[in-house]
């Protein structure tokens, strides 16, 4: 965004950047930046709460009327990234022949369906389909069992694009069965590593594929830092 706000006032369109890392945007010398202490992937602060929403985008106009910059402001109001797992409850396995991950995929499709049907869109499909998390999850676990890469998958693995597409798959059925969005910005972040099967068979396998030297670029954002 800081690259593009150059770009746009190259043109003589004014910007504003809402930024959530100052040291960026002072680096980057953005004419004019609000900078929101927020969680990541929040730029306006609290989920449905316009009043809150509205008096940031207040502040950032603001700043069209300060002198010419770089200008840094800082918005008065904090808020914290609340990691408590999301609550919510994951189908029952009925099925004692399928893996814990993959009969747990399969028992959430109802769910996932019903967001796709609600949103008209998804962010699964960046790899593989719906259809195919189960699957997906399946050869991860083969990883995990001992099978060396190159045996489950060819010579190519597109791992970071497969596990983007299983989170995706279970974030967005996770909020289908919830009331309303998480009061945190990583609550369902927390929920899928911490609570379900197929977290934990992701963190799994990533470990495994750096233990057979796979390389680092199809491993490191499988799983998010620090976890």
């Amino acid at each position: 965004m800081c690259v593009l706000a150059h770009v746009l006032e190259d043109a003589g369109i004014a910007t504003v950047v809402l930024a959530s890392m100052r040291p960026v945007a002072e680096k980057m010398k953005v004419p004019r930046t609000l900078y929101c202490e927020f969680p990541l992937g929040r730029p306006l602060g609290i989920p449905g709460d316009a009043e809150f929403q509205h008096d940031v985008l207040r502040a950032a106009f603001d700043l069209l009327e300060a002198p010419s910059g770089p200008v840094v402001e800082d918005y008065p109001k904090a808020l914290e990234s609340d990691e408590t797992p999301l609550a919510c409850d994951l189908p029952p396995s009925f099925d004692p022949d399928l893996s814990p991950s993959v009969a747990e995929a399969q028992g959430l499709r109802a769910a996932y369906g019903r967001a796709v049907a609600r949103r008209g869109a998804t962010e699964v499909g960046r790899s593989i389909g719906s259809d195919e998390v189960p699957g997906a999850l399946a050869d991860f676990e083969r990883v995990v069992a001992g099978e060396h890469w190159k045996e489950v998958y060819g010579p190519r693995l597109d791992t970071i694009a497969v596990s983007h597409d299983i989170r995706a798959y279970y974030q967005e059925a996770a909020l289908e069965l919830v009331d309303g969005p998480p009061a945190g910005a990583r609550q369902v972040e927390a929920w899928f590593f911490e609570k379900t099967e197929a977290g934990k068979t992701l963190a799994a396998a990533r470990d495994a594929l750096n233990e057979q030297g796979a390389p680092g670029g199809i491993t490191f954002y499988m799983v998010p830092i620090g976890r």
